[in-house]
């Protein structure tokens, strides 16, 4: 317990952190993120954290030692995507029971699992993690990994984010701290050049990764290592030979980043790859970062003329959405990195953004949005459900653009909304992924379906009937019977 511990007193201390380096010591020891009340983990707990940032690595068995409800839970949490191995979509835990917690079977049975799998699946690496429950009872994790890796000849990591920690977010800085400890630098690499580069923090959800990885091999740039986004275990374990590193969430591995960095000498910067203008500046950062590590400078001009070229198309693409959604209202309840770079992206297309959640947002994160939208009336810490269904019911948006848990409001509110999160279908990076996301926002707003349910209820209506006078005799005695009755049972039962 203190080993894991120190383990997390050394991510709080994170001093590439602008926030952090403004601290006292005092305030530094507490770390960014606030202590979890017990069984409030909404928003995901440190093993959630974990897990998210490692399970993408797609040749990895990944092993939880733990009941079996903490796999379950943890689950397929993103849709990340896959180019070639699926063992990262098989569950594996060791479904601790009670009686194996009274009796201290948990080691024991963890050596087990490590082994079958082994024989099972033959994989390049297992990371194994422990839970709220192993980590309490004291079962040693480090010990059965250690013993394991020599018994069967292959590396088992072990991952220390029990989820009574922290926060999802100080659970994926320790993940980057097990990736450091375990994995890279553990392989040296053959065909290492000048022009190999990390891409950190970037998770391929809906294979979004995808649309960047071409414009880098159009340059003859080679990404080494996509921590974790369709990674490969011996990719990650050879990434220390990068000669440069683009972060693209700091808040998930800046940690990382900042000891590759002092360790093996790897300069790094902050970049995304939403929005056209920061697309375009994220392939010039790199491009400028290889150069100071002793490429070419000849990558600059082939940069630029790349740029110019996917610049002209993606912008002759937008112009036939911009007449269609220029003024348009979004409101942007997310969090992190996208609190701003999804905001840039939007308001390229002339799009007006009315509210943008910085939930989850770094200071830097914050200061960007001001910058954007030239002051903070915009931003929201936490906006509740009724304040948000407040918001849309009274037409303040024309769209919501957030995760799936705040989906409902939305269509209560008979609002167009757009799944912008971890589980969202379309990818959103790139020049193209931009396009997509004009694309799917026109088709959300537009949808004739909206018309529609705005509409009244036909229950709600109430045609004025017309009495029209009979015809013939015959007619207005029939009349004058049912009129009687009707009168009678009035009398009889009441009015309706």
């Amino acid at each position: 317990m203190s080993s894991l511990r120190a383990k997390i007193q050394d991510v709080f201390n994170e001093p590439a952190c602008e926030q952090n380096r403004g601290k006292d010591a005092k305030a530094r020891k507490k770390g960014c993120s606030k202590p979890l009340t017990p069984g409030a983990a909404a928003g995901g707990c440190a093993f959630d954290g974990a897990k998210i940032v490692l399970q993408p690595i797609t040749d990895v068995a990944h092993l939880i030692h733990a009941p079996l409800a903490c796999e379950g839970n943890s689950w397929d949490n993103r849709g990340a995507a896959s180019s070639g191995p699926t063992l990262w979509r098989t569950s594996f835990t060791t479904d601790l029971t009670e009686l194996d917690v009274v009796m201290g079977q948990g080691e024991r049975k963890l050596f087990k699992a490590i082994r079958e799998i082994k024989e099972a699946y033959g994989p390049p690496a297992i990371f194994v993690y422990p839970t709220c429950v192993t980590a309490l009872i004291g079962d040693d994790i480090e010990a059965v990994c250690k013993r394991a890796a020599e018994k069967f000849g292959l590396p088992v990591v072990p991952v220390h984010a029990p989820g009574f920690v922290g926060s999802k977010n100080l659970g994926n800085k320790l993940a980057g701290k097990a990736l450091l400890e375990h994995v890279i630098g553990t392989v040296e690499p053959d065909d290492a050049g000048p022009y190999d580069i990390n891409i950190l923090g970037e998770f391929n959800l809906s294979g979004e990764f995808w649309l960047v990885k071409p414009l880098l091999d159009r340059l003859g740039i080679r990404v080494r290592a996509c921590i974790p986004g369709d990674a490969r275990y011996f990719d990650i374990a050879c990434a220390h030979r990068a000669r440069a590193a683009m972060m693209v969430c700091s808040t998930a591995l800046i940690n990382l980043a900042r000891k590759m960095e002092q360790r093996w000498d790897i300069p790094f910067f902050e970049g995304s790859f939403y929005g056209i203008t920061d697309t375009s500046e994220a392939l010039r950062q790199i491009s400028q970062l290889l150069v100071k590590k002793g490429a070419d400078p000849e990558i600059l001009g082939r940069t630029e003329a790349l740029i110019e070229e996917e610049e002209a198309i993606a912008w002759k693409k937008l112009a036939a959405y911009r007449r269609r959604l220029e003024g348009k209202r979004v409101l942007l309840n997310t969090g992190g990195v996208k609190s701003w770079s999804v905001v840039h992206a939007l308001m390229e297309t002339g799009i007006e953004i009315v509210g943008t959640s910085v939930k989850k947002s770094t200071v830097e994160d914050k200061e960007r949005v001001k910058q954007m939208l030239k002051d903070d009336n915009h931003m929201f810490e936490q906006m509740t459900p009724r304040e948000l269904y407040a918001m849309l019911s009274e037409h303040k948006a024309d769209i919501m653009l957030s995760g799936g848990r705040t989906q409902f409001i939305a269509l209560k509110a008979k609002t167009p909304w757009l799944d912008i999160n971890q589980e969202r279908q379309h990818p959103y990076a790139g020049y193209d992924g931009m396009v997509e996301l004009v694309r799917q926002i026109d088709l959300a707003i537009h949808n004739p379906i909206w018309c529609q349910v705005r509409e009244p209820a036909p229950w709600d209506c109430q045609p004025a009937v017309r009495e029209e006078l009979p015809r013939t005799k015959s007619e207005a005695a029939t009349l004058h019977a049912v009129q009687e009755f009707a009168s009678t049972m009035a009398d009889d039962f009441g009015e309706c």
